[in-house]
């Protein structure tokens, strides 16, 4: 399979362009691309198209552009994950694992127990981070819609939002009921996935007086890198494209 690079803007079948400089540095740097080969591009709009590089010059790959095809990869299951914050390379696995399993967006929810604390400027790069690690997810796996990473927001004032229709579902340990308990969801998902410690019994609380439902992910305590995983792997299974 050709390397997959993404390019944020319009991309015009027939017609060269310059690839951004860390997409650039990548191919002619670390893959070593030669004038000949071939590449694949997407922005986000759901196409996919055949590219040729043409020139390198140092950092500076340009690419004719070929024809544009349009590639079925996403979900059926539109999953929402609200993911509360966890340090380090923790969330960016998750982030990672939940765009190569085809989730529609994430949230980053600050709660009690979460060990990051974001705020302003800080929080803002740390998305910025999270949605090129969702780029990247993107590269890899063959999606050509990127899902997006919103801003960082209180638990509270998120689980507030409204979700009409949607099957909300919150990752406890404590729930009395198993995925494949469940019947089939009519609309979207909105899996809710706690932080390191867990959400406290107040947070349970609030979230399922707003509708989200408690299930467990067998008998097992899973780490907050692994429960969301674990779970958009077993709708998938259930009721997605697995």
């Amino acid at each position: 399979m050709p390397t997959r690079v993404y390019i944020s803007g319009e991309l015009r079948p027939h017609s060269e362009c310059r690839l951004p400089s860390g997409q650039a540095h990548h191919v002619a740097r670390v893959l070593r691309l030669a004038p000949g080969d071939a590449l694949t591009l997407f922005n986000g709009d759901g196409a996919e198209y055949d590219a040729v590089v043409v020139r390198i010059a140092g950092d500076a790959v340009t690419v004719k552009v070929g024809d544009a095809r349009s590639c079925a990869r996403e979900s059926p299951l539109e999953i929402v994950l609200g993911q509360a914050l966890s340090s380090g390379e923790r969330m960016d696995y998750t982030v990672q694992k939940a765009v190569e399993l085809g989730v529609a967006a994430i949230h980053p929810l600050a709660a009690a127990r979460s060990v990051v604390r974001l705020t302003g400027e800080r929080a803002e790069k740390r998305v910025a981070h999270w949605q090129a690690v969702a780029v990247s997810a993107c590269e890899q796996s063959g999606r050509n819609h990127v899902p997006p990473v919103a801003p960082v927001t209180e638990l509270a004032a998120w689980l507030e939002r409204p979700a009409a229709g949607a099957l909300r579902l919150l990752l406890s340990p404590a729930g009395a009921t198993g995925l494949r308990d469940l019947p089939r969801p009519a609309a979207s998902i909105v899996l809710l996935a706690g932080p390191e410690g867990g959400f406290t019994p107040e947070e349970e609380a609030a979230a399922r007086h707003c509708g989200f439902a408690p299930v467990r992910l067998g008998p097992r305590v899973l780490r907050t890198e692994t429960a969301a995983v674990a779970a958009l792997a077993a709708l998938q299974a259930l009721w997605g494209d697995f």
